[in-house]
């Protein structure tokens, strides 16, 4: 880890700027938008805006990258993510919104991608497990401290959306002072959605379900708080708790999953968050339930989407991982395009306790298909389960690239092991 951190502290470090640049205007906008009068299907539009561009910028950034070069691409939306976030307050409507939701969805999209690239590079297979790991808790901190910088100002000027755009253009300084030429990127053959499916139907429904609820975790917990009134430091604290939840359980569950069956440890982890994800429905509604609630959800539903990779990749070969990732990364896009909307409208239908709601029942559902689904097909042998890699929702195509290669990399020793 002392390696890793020495070699790679700088892109560390603005990997970390940009999480507090843009956790800063996730939640911002969730408040702001109240302030402004939109509604709350209006504000689920311009929340899972973030993610269409997110999905479409994994898609495109590799051709982007090897036209131009990477330092070419990182600059140029990384200007533009600069740009939007000072937009934002000047265009205060929710169609402006969307479409800017859109456009910086799809910037940090190709940021992120062009950042873990560098920082793949900068790893080998000895340490690239451990670089993962140190990249999810930079995500993590990022994320929490953003949540914190909302009570520096006030949601309804234009100093608290300067902030990010500031700390955005600081974050590419470190980067790109300090990277290394990396290589092209490749063309891997895909493997069809069909093929994923009939490989593991439990990790592809999984995957899109934990895809649906982070998207409500990070675009709807702002607005289910500006909604019932929480001030901004109530709100802030709230938010944070779903990723300190994340970062705390993070590393205990995934140290379970390699000691237990990992099918089974999903299903727990789904019934832990779903029932968690009622709990303020049942407990009268009171702040110090939504902290609970938001501490196991996020803390269940972060290592879940880990859990449900490693899982899928227990009925993979190694040659056919990299071919995998694509169709993993779209099916989570998708549940990440429709978390916010689905949110929107269930909120709209019966209050803002509808945001618990959804989660609960998406997460209790992926229990239930779980739990039928493990009538239907044996767990796969012991000596045949990979170890678990921490990854998180927020990784883009090129951290799963880098989760994969630590799978296949592990796959290989132990298999050379078992020949020798």
């Amino acid at each position: 880890m002392i390696q890793v951190l020495s070699s790679s502290w700088a892109l560390l470090l603005g990997i970390m700027l940009l999480m507090v640049g843009n956790g800063v205007q996730g939640t911002l906008l969730g408040i702001r938008g109240g302030i402004e009068g939109f509604s709350t299907f209006q504000m689920s539009i311009v929340m899972s805006g973030y993610f269409a561009g997110f999905l479409f910028g994994s898609r495109l950034t590799p051709t982007m990258i090897r036209r131009v070069g990477h330092v070419r691409v990182f600059a140029a939306l990384g200007s533009l993510v600069s740009a939007v976030l000072i937009l934002y307050p000047a265009w205060a409507n929710p169609i402006s919104w969307t479409v800017l939701r859109v456009v910086i969805g799809f910037c940090f999209s190709g940021v992120y991608i062009t950042a873990e690239s560098w920082l793949n590079n900068a790893a080998d297979n000895e340490n690239r497990g451990k670089a993962l790991s140190l990249y999810l808790i930079v995500q993590m901190v990022g994320i929490i401290a953003a949540q914190y910088l909302l009570v520096l100002g006030d949601p309804g000027g234009f100093l608290l959306f300067i902030l990010p755009s500031v700390l955005v253009s600081i974050a590419f300084a470190p980067i790109l002072l300090s990277i290394s030429p990396t290589p092209a990127f490749e063309n891997t053959k895909g493997m069809s959605l069909r093929e994923l499916f009939h490989l593991s139907p439990l990790g592809f429904v999984g995957i899109m379900v934990v895809g649906g609820v982070f998207s409500a975790m990070f675009g709807m917990a702002a607005v289910f708080g500006s909604e019932i009134g929480m001030s901004v430091g109530e709100i802030s604290f709230f938010v944070s708790m779903f990723y300190i939840g994340g970062l705390v359980l993070q590393y205990p569950i995934g140290w379970i999953s390699d000691r237990f069956d990992r099918r089974y440890l999903v299903l727990i982890v789904s019934g832990i968050a779903g029932v968690a994800a009622f709990l303020p429905i049942f407990t009268g509604a009171n702040y110090y339930s939504y902290l609970v609630s938001a501490f196991f959800v996020g803390g269940m539903t972060n290592p879940l989407y880990a859990l449900l990779l490693a899982y899928v990749n227990d009925f993979l070969e190694s040659d056919n991982m990299a071919a995998a990732s694509a169709g993993l990364v779209f099916i989570n896009g998708i549940g990440a395009i429709m978390g916010p909307v689905v949110t929107g409208w269930i909120m709209g239908a019966m209050g803002p306790l509808g945001f618990f709601a959804y989660m609960g029942i998406l997460l209790l559902s992926l229990l239930a298909y779980g739990l039928w689904r493990s009538t239907r097909r044996t767990a796969p042998l012991p000596e045949d389960v990979g170890s678990y890699v921490t990854m998180a929702p927020t990784g883009s195509p090129m951290a799963m690239d880098m989760a994969q290669e630590v799978w296949a990399e592990e796959a290989s020793d132990d298999e050379t092991a078992t020949n020798s």
